[in-house]
């Protein structure tokens, strides 16, 4: 908890990443967080594309992971969570059994990437979205994972799922907001007001069942890791529900 103890002390500066993108280690020795690059068409308000919680998010969920379960992880010589970035179009794509992206309403794939993510999600692949909000970012990515995977449908999800008990009980999803607005709006966790008041969690699955497409739409579950170091007050709120949540999903991804 040593880089815990030091964040709080001062102020927050990203980590500088230790992947480019189309870097996936060629030895996986456990959970490997891998995150998708895309293409903006657009900007979002508190988002910057698929860089959002780049890569503090990706290696602290790895090492939390190997922390509080008996998950082993990959990671580099020196110990540090190893995590993979990779493209649509990226034939390594397959070495990806779990697939993250945020901002995901702001997405524009092209043809190339949508008959690979197709063919990724159908053979197998898992790939969880997070962090958009409201109305129209949920109808700008509907559009497109319906490009992807048009003859399937998107079902909500809650508690009586299986997901949300696969290490933690998880009795809701949790909203979390990013730590910026959570900050400047005196702890609220709407990020777009009334129109993203309920945090949903929706669901794409094939014909045995098996999530293809996981959506937590109105809340930022990866900044709860991302920030978990920055603010006493905001890790005790949202960190523990946002590590629980991200832990069932990476077990469930790895037993499903």
């Amino acid at each position: 908890m040593v880089g815990v103890v030091a964040a709080q002390r001062g102020a927050f500066r990203t980590p500088p990443s230790r992947v480019a993108v189309g870097d996936i280690p060629d030895e996986r020795t456990g959970f490997t967080f891998c995150r998708l690059a895309y293409t903006s068409m657009r900007q979002e308000q508190g988002g910057s594309g698929w860089t959002t919680d780049f890569p503090a998010a990706d290696e602290n969920l790895m090492l939390r992971l190997s922390e509080l379960t008996l998950a082993e992880i990959t990671t580099f010589d020196d110990g540090a969570p190893r995590h993979g970035l990779v493209r649509g179009n990226d034939p390594q794509i397959y070495q990806c059994p779990f697939l993250f992206a945020a901002d995901i309403g702001t997405v524009r794939f092209n043809d190339e990437e949508v008959v690979m993510l197709r063919d990724y999600l159908l053979k197998g692949g898992f790939l969880w979205v997070d962090d958009f909000w409201g109305s129209y970012a949920w109808r700008e990515w509907v559009a497109e994972i319906r490009r992807i995977l048009p003859d399937y449908t998107i079902q909500e999800i809650d508690a009586t799922h299986p997901l949300f008990s696969s290490f933690y009980f998880v009795t809701e999803l949790p909203q979390i907001p990013n730590i910026s607005f959570w900050r400047r709006t005196g702890g609220s966790t709407s990020e777009r007001g009334p129109e993203s008041a309920v945090p949903r969690i929706y669901a794409m699955m094939d014909e045995r069942d098996r999530i293809m497409v996981l959506m937590t739409h109105n809340t930022d579950i990866a900044d709860a890791w991302e920030r978990e170091g920055e603010d006493f007050q905001f890790f005790h709120l949202f960190s523990p529900k946002g590590y629980s949540v991200g832990i069932n999903i990476a077990i469930w991804s790895m037993t499903h």
